[in-house]
């Protein structure tokens, strides 16, 4: 079932991604050995072959009878990101101007949306970031700090269990909840907890008092974390 979601996520409909499943599992079929197959009717069967194949996710075998052959997932799939990537230039080079953003705040609600948000600000990153997040949240965008790493961008990570990233300056921290605290270049912000899929909020604002006291919060922790590390052990 869960496959049939991710094929969805693809342009498929459920009965054109249980068809394109089966077609992967048993190669070449005829409509109507699909529609045994599936249980599907035979009339949404052909159509849901004939979506398939106008969706570049099947092809036509010609013969004395004819037959669906499944496009191999990698090639479907790439096929799709390709045009999708195509109208996206498009659409960016026709787009108006957007409005200068305010600097107002901005709910970000489901923890698929907060995420999305955390890696276009680092994404966006032009000289540093501080971040303060949990070492589970921490292991979905390490390829996205890594990559600032990289780019010689200054990286301050507080977490409560130290990870690789070698070029960044890390700071263990005990653990608190899911929580997010990001600083983007000195004039960005998120914060908040990721407490479960659909009901996590973070608070987004480019409004410099906030950043500025979401700076001196994080600068305090560090100082804390500093000394803690200078102390003896007992």
């Amino acid at each position: 079932m869960e496959l049939i979601d991710q094929f969805m996520s693809f342009g498929l409909t459920r009965q054109e991604s249980t068809i394109y499943l089966t077609l992967q599992i048993n190669g070449e079929l005829t409509g109507y050995e699909v529609a045994k197959l599936t249980g599907i009717s035979r009339s949404n069967t052909y159509n849901a072959l004939a979506g398939l194949v106008d969706k570049g996710a099947a092809y036509i075998m010609e013969g004395n009878v004819t037959k669906y052959t499944a496009v191999a997932f990698e090639e479907f799939s790439n096929n799709i990101i390709y045009k999708l990537n195509g109208i996206r230039e498009k659409i960016i080079s026709n787009l108006p101007e957007r409005k200068k953003e305010a600097d107002g705040y901005i709910t970000i609600k489901g923890e698929e949306h907060i995420i999305n948000k955390l890696r276009n600000m680092l994404n966006e990153t032009e000289s540093r970031i501080y971040i303060s997040v949990s070492s589970d949240i921490l292991d979905i965008i390490r390829e996205d700090i890594q990559k600032l790493i990289e780019q010689n961008k200054k990286v301050v990570v507080l977490t409560d269990s130290p990870m690789g990233l070698e070029g960044a300056t890390i700071y263990t921290k005990d653990q608190v909840g899911r929580q997010v605290r990001l600083i983007v270049d000195s004039c960005k912000v998120l914060t908040g907890e990721i407490t479960d899929r659909d009901f996590s909020t973070c608070l987004y604002s480019k409004n410099q008092n906030l950043v500025d006291v979401f700076k001196e919060m994080l600068q305090n922790e560090i100082t804390l974390l500093q000394l803690k590390r200078k102390e003896p052990d007992r």
